[in-house]
């Protein structure tokens, strides 16, 4: 993932005033103050581009500061991770991949807020990597993102990740370099909160992912289609038209035609089953993994109660589906009636669907429903994005804005390229903020693909009502404009972008840089 070749990583570190920082700390050069009107990220009076001399980076002492003032238990959680080649096992299918300590997914980290988190990981791959621990405001020099935050982690070498475990939720981490993410490399992090009431039996993580990787050809080849052989990609028509279209999407379902779907690493010819007691409730912790899917999740026969997104508490709501875009998180609670019931996610717009069981403890002799049924539940109440409200804990303070952009979402799938603004990573320039602002940002969707964005080293409301839902990745359909506000409260240069893989690579990122 951006930034990567072909920007050098020169060029990438001048373009996001990173260079000083990796070089000497921060500058004692003051930018002055923006007249009004003027963009942020933009010098007054210097050429489109130009960034401040000094900035507040991962070695600056804010952020040490920042993190030395989280409370902490004082329990330290330590654990090693090596990625590397692995042959993996999908079903009937052997591939030829790379994962986390020969797993998929890999293994789950768990730990309390206020733990401190120390991770070993050994890069054993024959290409550089990181880990960015998705949804986190953490440290910004555990970040993971590699020539912004920290340098890349080399074949051969290990990088030990550190950092205070911020605040409750489902989150997950993989690496930020390349395409690495649509390949195994991912894991499940769950962060408890020890004041947090439960109310449930069975506590079960369900990964969901679209899987090429080993059959037929690697993210990398499908990268190199989009972006050199449009016309001979399998789910194209002669006149480049994708035949992926969702209508709760906006349109263009996705740019890949995966010839599998997993949940938690296991295709429908090789069905998980979560067994739930009798009468007992289940928490399902549904992560969207992929890299190119949305997908559409339903419970046959049942109805799921919606209790967190992106790792934070909402009113509780109802439906019978929700879609979820990558990088996305939601729990939801269910309580299955006696026997055994199909968790079907459909790769929407895709037209394909992987399945899981749902079986509770007195139904033994109960037939597993069929492979391939689709529920009428995946027809009924979807969620939507303004069913969620934050629970009274997790709300922002209702402030005014001190920083106000708007975002421009751009690019074309022939020749295909993203962007913000017109501009790809890293030419668009950063957005300024200064510590102790609220920030609103407004992105509009000019293109006819629909894009998860997702902001590091925060949590966003969205919308400009102090109830709407705490997030860090939100779903923008073509020719619609979301707003998200979030708090300035964790300095560092941390990266928005488009949480499609290959958006991302190909150009759908920007900064947001802490100036003083």
């Amino acid at each position: 993932m951006v930034p990567r070749n072909p920007i050098d990583r020169r060029r990438f570190l001048q373009m996001s005033a990173g260079a000083a920082v990796f070089a000497s700390g921060c500058s004692t050069d003051k930018p002055p103050a923006a007249a009004p009107g003027t963009p942020a990220g933009t010098t007054p009076g210097a050429p489109p581009g130009t960034v401040p001399t000094r900035v507040v980076g991962p070695t600056d002492p804010v952020v040490a500061a920042t993190e030395a003032s989280r409370a902490t238990t004082g329990k330290l959680l330590q654990y090693q991770l090596r990625a590397a080649p692995a042959t993996l096992a999908l079903g009937p299918r052997q591939v030829n991949t790379w994962a986390f300590d020969d797993a998929i997914p890999g293994k789950v980290i768990r730990g309390t807020v206020g733990d401190l988190l120390e991770v070993a990981v050994k890069n054993d791959l024959p290409e550089h990597t990181t880990i960015h621990w998705h949804g986190l405001a953490l440290r910004n020099d555990m970040d993971g993102v590699h020539d912004l935050t920290q340098p890349p982690i080399k074949p051969g070498e290990t990088f030990n990740y550190r950092y205070v475990l911020p605040h409750a939720g489902t989150y997950f981490f993989h690496p930020h370099t390349g395409t690495q993410l649509d390949r195994a490399l991912y894991a499940p992090l769950i962060i408890d909160d020890p004041n947090e009431p439960g109310g449930y039996d069975v506590d079960e993580v369900i990964m969901l992912d679209d899987w090429l990787d080993g059959i037929g050809r690697t993210p990398d080849d499908a990268l190199r289609s989009l972006t050199t052989d449009m016309a001979a990609m399998p789910g194209m028509t002669p006149g480049g038209v994708r035949e992926f279209e969702s209508r709760a999407l906006g349109g263009d379902a996705g740019d890949v035609d995966y010839p599998l779907h997993l949940i938690n690493g296991r295709p429908t010819a090789d069905r998980l089953t979560i067994n739930v007691p009798a009468g007992g409730r289940a928490r399902l912790r549904l992560i969207n993994a992929g890299s190119d899917t949305a997908y559409r999740v339903a419970l046959g026969g049942h109805r799921m109660t919606v209790t967190h997104t992106d790792g934070f508490p909402v009113i509780p709501v109802e439906v019978d589906t929700l879609l979820m875009g990558m990088g996305e998180r939601y729990d939801v609670i269910i309580q299955p009636t006696s026997g055994a019931w199909p968790l079907v996610a459909v790769a929407e717009g895709k037209g394909v669907t992987v399945e899981a069981i749902v079986r509770t403890s007195d139904s033994e002799a109960t037939a597993a429903p069929a492979p391939g049924e689709q529920p009428k539940e995946l027809a009924g109440r979807m969620l939507a994005l303004t069913d969620l409200k934050a629970v009274e804990s997790a709300r922002l303070p209702n402030k005014t804005p001190d920083v106000t952009e708007l975002i421009r979402l751009t690019g074309s799938m022939m020749p295909y390229g993203w962007g913000f603004d017109g501009a790809a990573f890293p030419n668009r320039p950063p957005i300024e903020i200064r510590a102790g602002q609220r920030v609103r940002l407004t992105f509009e969707n000019t293109t006819m693909m629909w894009h998860p964005i997702h902001l590091h080293g925060h949590t966003f409301q969205v919308g400009d009502d102090p109830a709407g839902p705490r997030k860090d990745t939100v779903i923008v359909l073509p020719g619609q404009h979301v707003s998200i506000q979030f708090d300035a409260d964790n300095p560092g240069q941390w990266m928005i972008h488009c949480h499609n893989t290959y958006h991302l690579e190909r150009g759908m990122a920007m900064v947001a840089s802490y100036v003083p």
